[in-house]
């Protein structure tokens, strides 16, 4: 099913403007991000096609089918609790049964955890960016050569280096195991004798083991980095997925501030966490934010990483300290939900008939 099956079939009946728009957050630059809800026919609900989520390519645009969107209301996620109480200037359709969708009788303590964690998990975000940037991985990959050492004279030095006082070849070098020693192995070389070489290609994963002719005189011992290759990989794999599939618009605005962390994601954690201690103190979702200035100051890059940080955990605080003197409920009313979303399914599907 897609957005546009969910538009000829009429089965939309909730559709908002949402992201920085529905924040008042918005710039020139700003792309139009949609959310909703919408329902399934009586037929494909109680059969086995049930589809709890349909978006574009881009997740620009995401519609919640209604029994995924009470569900999630029941968790108290921020996404689907903003999308519940988007300003009414945002609403594009809402259909009148909705309005027994009432935040009040959601809202639980549970937001501290939900949106305190949607928080950090934002500032992971910035640091993982900030890490990316001032240590980027090299684009030709290191082979199994790099992470290996040999003894020589009095210490170790890399085995490239060895090789290359040598003057040998990797190819016409053999290993063998030597027990007891955990990834150390007895280097030997020959040109004559057909040995399987360090590594059979460059893109192999381990080292390569020789049979020996016995009395073959061994050169050296060679020490494979197993670990440090291993974590080697997993950056290189991570850092370049990164580099294929990031939001170009966002990075050059990282770079343009020259503060190498993602502002964007540390804009959103000022804002879940504000969002947050109004939700403890105040019970109710308050999405379009009173502070647009600072919150654009931050994505503009105008304060140090540290900094944000400092402010963060204060922020933190005052959440924690906001909810801890609530009155909200520890977690909300499943019975009450579920038997809600019984009686709007019900009467969606009665005005079908």
């Amino acid at each position: 099913m897609t957005i546009d099956d969910l538009r000829n079939r009429g089965l939309i009946i909730l559709e908002c403007i949402s992201g920085s728009k529905a924040y008042g957050l918005d710039t020139p630059t700003s792309d139009t991000d949609i959310k909703g809800v919408f329902i399934l026919p009586k037929a494909e609900y109680y059969g086995l096609n049930y589809i709890p989520q349909v978006n574009n390519e881009t997740n620009d645009v995401v519609f919640y089918e209604l029994g995924r969107f009470m569900e999630l209301l029941s968790l108290n996620n921020p996404n689907i609790l903003e999308l519940l109480n988007t300003p009414d200037n945002a609403i594009i359709y809402k259909h009148p049964y909705l309005t027994e969708i009432k935040s009040e009788l959601i809202l639980s303590k549970l937001c501290n955890n939900t949106f305190g964690k949607f928080a950090l998990s934002q500032i992971k975000k910035a640091k993982g960016l900030k890490k990316k940037i001032v240590n980027p991985v090299a684009k030709e990959r290191k082979s199994v050569l790099a992470f290996c050492f040999v003894n020589y004279e009095q210490g170790a030095i890399p085995l490239e280096k060895y090789l290359e006082i040598k003057g040998w070849n990797q190819e016409n070098c053999g290993l063998v195991n030597i027990p007891y020693m955990k990834d150390v192995y007895g280097l030997y070389y020959s040109e004559r004798l057909g040995f399987s070489g360090i590594m059979k290609g460059k893109d192999s994963n381990d080292v390569c083991l020789s049979s020996i002719p016995k009395g073959t005189m061994q050169e050296s011992l060679l020490y494979f980095n197993r670990d440090g290759y291993s974590t080697y990989c997993k950056e290189y794999r991570e850092y370049w997925d990164w580099v294929d599939k990031r939001n170009d618009k966002r990075y050059e605005n990282t770079k343009s501030h020259g503060k190498n962390y993602d502002a964007k994601n540390m804009m959103h954690v000022f804002r879940l966490l504000e969002m947050a201690i109004e939700i403890g103190k105040e019970k109710k979702v308050n999405v379009k934010r009173p502070n647009r200035d600072f919150l654009l100051e931050i994505k503009s890059g105008k304060f140090e990483y540290e900094e944000l940080l400092k402010m963060a955990d204060l922020k933190q605080e005052e959440m924690e300290l906001a909810f801890e003197k609530s009155e909200l409920p520890t977690e909300p009313d499943l019975a009450m939900i579920n038997n809600l979303t019984y009686r709007l399914r019900d009467r969606f599907y009665k005005d079908k008939k």
